[in-house]
């Protein structure tokens, strides 16, 4: 496979600290581990991007009985609306 050679200018300090902290810890080179985000960013590894949308409502619900008898009287429908 033909590889291409790109400069990249511009990188903010958080995201080069970032980089070569991952470098470090997992002992491969700043270039693969650059390569690889890219690849996972992009969704061209095989395996999903990690997304933490949610992580601060995971795990947080709580049963509400009368939360749940508001949302039964939503499933009936009404059938003059559908005509």
């Amino acid at each position: 496979m033909k590889s291409i050679q790109y400069t990249l200018r511009d990188v903010p300090e958080s995201v080069d600290r970032e980089l070569r902290s991952r470098a470090t810890r997992e002992r491969q080179s700043l270039n693969s581990v650059a390569l690889n985000i890219l690849a996972v960013g992009l969704g061209l590894s095989g395996e999903p991007p990690c997304s933490h949308d949610l992580d601060p409502v995971a795990g947080s619900w709580i049963e509400d009985p009368a939360f749940d008898a508001a949302l039964k009287s939503m499933d009936k429908v009404d059938k003059a609306l559908w005509k």
